[in-house]
């Protein structure tokens, strides 16, 4: 099993910055792809984007490549995610959620996540 822990979300104006952070803990060598999700109030949840472990390579949701940077770090004994977003707008309103796969191919929306974190608030007032 994997646990995921969000933080980092808040109240945020429009125009500004939040970053992200997701811990990962449990038996986290079974990891091969991680990613951030989000649900807006009414919506389904998307991905916005998902990052294969290893060689690192990203793959985001067109609407989000620029804003949005996803980040991870895979030191010796912790293994966590970041997101860094940018030019926050109201629309981005909605609760992101970290998310981790045993599947390499999960972060291109190949195969579903299998592990969830609780997720993490985030508003944006105009």
């Amino acid at each position: 099993q994997v646990q995921l822990a969000e933080s980092g979300g808040g109240l945020v104006q429009a125009g500004g910055s939040r970053r992200l952070s997701c811990a990962a803990s449990g038996r986290t060598l079974s990891v091969y792809s991680m990613g951030w999700f989000r649900q807006a109030p009414g919506k389904g949840r998307e991905l916005v984007v998902g990052i294969r472990m290893g060689d690192g390579s990203t793959y985001y949701k067109p609407k989000y490549e620029g804003r949005f940077t996803i980040s991870r770090d895979e030191s010796k004994n912790a293994l966590s995610l970041y997101l860094q977003m940018n030019s926050l707008e109201p629309g981005d309103t909605a609760v992101y959620y970290c998310a981790a796969s045993r599947g390499s191919n999960a972060c291109t929306g190949q195969r579903k996540f299998e592990y969830w974190g609780q997720g993490t608030p985030v508003t944006v007032s105009t």
